[in-house]
């Protein structure tokens, strides 16, 4: 039988990195992706469509859409989301690329035997602590795992490794290439650029030469977007919103300080510096300020059906096997009314861009 490997993915935007990472899966490739907002808190550059079919066009068998509630969430929940979409299509090996080499299967065989004691050891830590820093404090505390504020893979590896509990799913990670996470270096003597490098690139509107050369698809085609294209929407949002503690992990005193702060900030990096402290991280802040954009409530569900955006023929066979948790269009009656306003609200960052659900079907390579 083939074997069947995972992959969770932003691909924001696809680069070479991502096409290593694809190359050293085995068998067949699921990828569950980010849809148009990602886990940093921020637009995807490109949208969910133009992505999956950079994947499919440098090794993915099957490309399939992580829900919004999962993909703008902090780690733990991305993780957990992203893997039960992965369990429930079958896959035996997740592939992620990672900083430290550890064998992350020892720490998933940690957690199933100590997940109570660890989970009360983050409970009964004070509230000074970000839940960053409790993690941390945790893995030191259970297990010899090391780890910094450099090494936001291996961070995730381990809420993989969290998830995969008690779960058919071995987990292997592959040595990250090039530049590090976050890194705004572009050496021209590298192929390798970090994301965050090439959206830069792209929105400063660098040669596209200087840009394509880090991705096997062509980069500067494809209609970007970023906060600045929405800023003025949330601070309508901010402003109108009388009591935005009706928004997912919205308190009184970050209201307070959103009130506030709104007044004076003249761009959304700016918000969020202002907003931040040692509690509220930025990548906190920046999350939910994407709850209020979006509107997301704290009653939401995940949905039942996970929905397919593109397929090889491998992955159209492989499909068929698991047809009932799938969808492939979306028509009258909603696949996720959260993740579909979402990508109503991601289409006003510019009228170039496409339809993002009604009518759509999925890719085909």
């Amino acid at each position: 039988m083939t074997k069947i490997t995972g992959i969770i993915a932003e691909f924001n935007p696809f680069h070479n990195g991502h096409q290593h990472l694809l190359a050293q899966a085995e068998g067949l490739k699921i990828v569950v992706m980010s849809g148009n907002w990602v886990q940093r808190g921020a637009p995807a550059i490109f949208d969910k469509w133009t992505r999956a079919e950079m994947a499919l066009e440098n090794g993915a068998d099957l490309v399939v859409e992580m829900p919004t509630l999962v993909s703008v969430q902090a780690a733990d929940f991305f993780a957990s989301g992203s893997v039960d979409i992965l369990a429930e299509l079958g896959v035996e090996e997740l592939v992620f690329g990672s900083e430290t080499a550890i064998d992350y299967n020892e720490i998933t065989a940690l957690y199933e035997k100590k997940a109570d004691q660890m989970n009360a050891f983050i409970e009964n830590l004070p509230d000074e602590y970000s839940y960053p820093e409790k993690t941390q404090l945790m893995w030191e505390h259970f297990s010899t795992v090391k780890f910094d504020g450099n090494t936001p893979n291996h961070v995730l590896g381990l809420a993989y490794a969290k998830a995969c509990a008690n779960k058919k799913i071995r987990l292997r990670a592959v040595a990250r290439t090039g530049s590090e996470h976050g890194s705004q270096d572009m050496s021209m003597q590298s192929r390798f650029a970090s994301g965050t490098a090439l959206r830069t690139a792209i929105l400063d509107g660098q040669p596209a030469d200087e840009i394509n050369r880090y991705s096997p698809s062509v980069l500067t085609e494809a209609q970007a977007v970023d906060w600045s294209a929405y800023f003025d929407l949330l601070r309508y949002k901010i402003i109108s919103t009388e009591d935005l503690t009706t928004i997912f992990q919205v308190n009184e005193e970050l209201s307070s300080r959103l009130k506030k702060q709104i007044k004076v900030a003249k761009n959304f990096d700016e918000l969020v510096t202002l907003v931040h402290t040692k509690r509220y991280t930025k990548a906190r802040v920046r999350r939910i300020l994407t709850y209020l954009l979006l509107d997301i409530k704290p009653d939401f569900t995940l949905p039942k059906q996970i929905h397919v955006l593109g397929f090889t023929a491998k992955g159209q066979q492989h499909l068929r096997s698991v047809s009932d948790k799938t969808i492939v269009k979306i028509g009258q009656q909603p696949w996720d009314s959260v993740t579909q306003k979402a990508d109503a609200i991601y289409q006003l960052g510019s009228n170039q861009l496409l339809e993002q659900n009604h009518g759509r079907k999925p890719i085909i390579k």
